[in-house]
């Protein structure tokens, strides 16, 4: 295997460039991810086609990854229940180390081939969830490890990967290999690797919850009411699909606690 996430840099004397050269150059490598995705949307497609078979008999996803692809799968695991109403148990995203390494390196954790299997585990994993391993590098034990224990469990199992051919692509059923090449500072996957996971993640988690019925039109009528202005935008919602005033529209929603409830009990009354 090439490891085309630990390629030179195509810059060189990054400290001698002008904050200008600097931010310019980081944009233009940055540009090119978007197109490197592109690329994988039949792997991603396969991917959340066979994830969404599972979800719909009850099966949960399980993201597990170390530093800065843990973060990501953590932070869109979290961002679920608030954006489309379902539990918290539906998506867990889990990191090598737990939750202190979301801010702080635990050294040693990435390379346990067995700790991601026993934190599953704690999470009464079974047979009919999925699981999708988040490695730029397509090498980390702690990921690779989970995966082929989940996989041998009867788990479906996917990557997102930014090498080809990479240890974890071979383990998994399902791989996603975005090809982002090298990194403007060597090596840094944080930076356009971390960006094509963090993309990818947004189609894959995004993409299931419109299949399982969490959205409506392009409206997400599940959102919780955490705020003032998620319920402005609940009332709006409302005000538009039913064609009512904007008080009407906010007592229904504070009366039956979420968009879909609302929508669901007028439309099916009409």
């Amino acid at each position: 295997m090439i490891n085309l996430t630990e390629s030179p840099s195509y810059y060189d004397h990054l400290d001698e460039m002008s904050v200008n050269e600097i931010l310019t150059n980081i944009n233009k490598e940055d540009k090119t991810v978007p197109f490197a995705v592109e690329k994988a949307i039949p792997q991603i497609e396969k991917l959340v086609e066979a994830i969404y078979q599972r979800m719909k008999t009850g099966g949960r996803l399980f993201y597990i990854g170390a530093g800065t692809s843990g973060r990501l799968g953590v932070l869109d695991a979290s961002e679920l229940p608030p954006t489309f109403g379902v539990e918290a148990e539906l998506v867990t995203g889990l990191i090598a180390g737990g939750d202190s390494a979301l801010r702080k390196a635990v050294e040693g954790a990435e390379d346990n081939t067995e700790l991601a299997w026993k934190e599953l585990l704690k999470q009464n994993i079974c047979s009919n969830d999925s699981v999708i391993g988040i490695a730029a590098s397509g090498t980390t034990p702690y990921v690779t490890g989970g995966v082929k224990r989940a996989k041998s469990f009867g788990c479906l199992t996917g990557c997102i990967t930014c090498n080809n051919l990479s240890p974890l692509s071979m383990e998994v059923e399902y791989p996603v290999q975005v090809l982002t090449g090298a990194e403007f500072l060597t090596g840094s996957t944080r930076m356009k690797a971390g960006t094509a996971q963090k993309l990818i993640l947004n189609m894959i988690s995004t993409a299931l919850m419109i299949k399982l019925g969490k959205v409506k039109g392009n409206k997400m009528v599940n959102m919780q009411l955490t705020n003032a202005k998620l319920i402005g935008r609940g009332v709006r919602m409302i005000m538009e699909e039913l064609n009512i005033q904007e008080d009407e529209a906010k007592e229904k929603l504070i009366s039956m606690g979420s968009v879909k409830k609302v929508l669901d009990k007028e439309l099916k009354s009409s």
